[in-house]
């Protein structure tokens, strides 16, 4: 199985961001990852370089919606402005069961999926198989 080469991780919960990277060690899920604490951080870092097309633009997003400053419902309605020729794959991965989140994640045509924390070697494998 091919792993990705860049992976985001957004999320402001350092105990998730450390067992997801250690998780995608594991699964031999990418070269490289890159990690927000919050959505507008990860918009002023990931919208320049998708302007540009540079070659530093993540192939998989893992998004939480739960995040102080930007959360993840705002980062979405203002990552899918920004035109980019790269196909960008985005998992809301969170701790919300509510099925009203669960819905309006349907109205995101760039949302492959929507996973529960936490996540697993699992996930990540079936991420991996679907691109």
């Amino acid at each position: 199985m091919k792993k990705i080469d860049i992976a985001c991780i957004i999320d402001d919960d350092p105990i998730f961001v450390f067992g997801t990277k250690r998780i995608m060690e594991l699964a031999n899920f990418c070269e490289n990852f890159t990690v927000f604490p919050n959505g507008e951080e990860a918009i002023n870092h990931l919208k320049p370089i998708m302007e540009a097309g540079g070659p530093s633009i993540p192939d998989v997003i893992l998004l939480d919606l739960n995040m102080p400053i930007m959360d993840g419902w705002q980062f979405l309605d203002e990552f899918t402005s920004i035109p980019t020729k790269k196909k960008i794959i985005i998992y809301i991965v969170t701790s919300s069961i509510n099925p009203e989140d669960m819905e309006k994640a349907k109205k995101y045509d760039s949302i492959s999926n929507y996973l529960v924390k936490p996540i697993s070697v699992e996930d990540l494998k079936d991420i991996l198989e679907n691109m």
